[in-house]
Order: structure tokens, then sequence, then C-alpha cells
């Protein structure tokens, strides 16, 4: 939740943003228009954004991690499996 609902919180201010200067109905793909309502246009805009702020963040913390915490096994010594005994 850490990332997914800041990114929540920034896919609907950019898409007051983008729907502020960009009409919906004057959307256009392959030069045909778009075939969806206003709404549709919205909705599909606002999951589009939210995967990619949701992706920047997760990249973001993945990429945040020491070397440390990245190779450490998460099970106890005496549970480790035998491809988990890394470093003692």
């Amino acid at each position: 939740m850490w990332i997914a609902w800041p990114a929540f919180l920034m896919a609907g201010v950019l898409e007051m943003i983008v729907f502020a200067l960009v009409d919906p109905a004057a959307l256009h793909w392959s030069d045909q228009p778009v075939a969806l309502s206003r709404e549709g246009v919205y909705t599909i805009a606002f999951f589009v954004f939210w995967a990619v702020i949701v992706a920047a963040g997760a990249l973001t913390t993945l990429l945040s991690l020491s070397p440390f915490e990245m190779n450490r096994c998460p099970v106890p010594r005496g549970e480790r499996p035998s491809d988990c005994a890394r470093h003692r």
C-alpha cells in the first residue's frame, strides 16, 4: 500500500491535469476517432496512469534496497534449504 495508495492519488491528479487540456471526444487512434464514451476514456486513462506510477514506485523501491537486503536469505539458519545457505 506504500506504493499503490500514493500512486492512486497521483493518477487522479494527473488525470485532472491531462483532461483539463485534452478533450476525450477529440482523441484519435490510427486516424480514427476513439470509439469510447468520455467516461470510458477517463477510466482507461486513469488505470494507465495508475499502472505507470505504480511501476515507477515499485522500481524505485526495488532499486533502493541495499545488496545485503537483496541477497539475504529470509529463512532461519536451521530451516534453510540447500540453495539458500548463503553467507553464514
